[in-house]
């Protein structure tokens, strides 16, 4: 499996010439990517996902289904977005190209009491890859590779080192981290290396466009 993280927490998987993409949102910049079989959008705020980013994405790659829980669908039908979307909920399996799509949690973490918590499903993909979007679901399997969130208005980085220590992956990676200083970033990521170490993982830091094999 490959794994190629871009801006903020837009992740592109791929295995055995299956693409999975996840979480498009408005960070994202211009990217040709190769043919798409399926597009996971984690919730409906938009650094997850925009109606420009996923009408671009319809345009060049017309087969590929959104994945999404219910509250980010009904926003997208009201935005008009012609893709095909389908509706998922938490214990759902998908199958996409011979790779498993596994759901987990169902609702976003609390930015602030005054503001409703929304729709938020985290997706473990072939059994590998964990990415929680707005959350610290923690699945009730074993996960090889975190995608560890490391910023954000919902984080405090004490909750997200005891996610990681929660999930105990074999190793991590941060994303959801451009509302962050390159400075505020190292130091972030300094703490998330620490807790992946304690289960005895690792932390991979991928700058936008950069890939691991795992």
């Amino acid at each position: 499996m490959k794994v190629t993280k871009y801006e903020h927490a837009t992740v592109l998987v791929e295995k055995a010439g299956t693409r999975i993409l996840i979480d498009p949102g408005t960070f994202l910049s211009a990217v040709d990517f190769p043919q798409l079989d399926a597009i996971v959008v984690t919730h409906e705020h938009p650094d997850h996902w925009t109606p420009d980013q996923l009408e671009r994405l319809h345009a060049a790659h017309p087969d590929a289904v959104v994945y999404t829980p219910e509250g980010a669908a009904q926003a997208m039908t009201a935005a008009g977005v012609t893709a095909t979307v389908t509706v998922v909920h938490a214990g759902d399996e998908v199958e996409v190209g011979g790779v498993t799509l596994t759901f987990f949690g169902g609702r976003h973490n609390e930015i602030h009491s005054s503001i409703p918590i929304i729709d938020n499903l985290g997706v473990l993909v072939d059994g590998e890859l964990f990415h929680p979007g707005d959350s610290y679901t923690v699945p009730e399997v074993p996960v090889g590779t975190l995608a560890a969130p490391v910023g954000g208005p919902w984080l405090k980085i004490g909750e997200a080192m005891d996610y990681v220590l929660a999930v105990k992956p074999a190793r991590a990676f941060p994303i959801h981290e451009m509302t962050l200083s390159v400075a505020g970033r190292g130091m972030h990521e300094s703490r998330l290396e620490w807790a992946a170490e304690q289960g005895g993982g690792e932390l991979i830091r991928l700058a936008p466009g950069e890939s691991t094999d795992l």
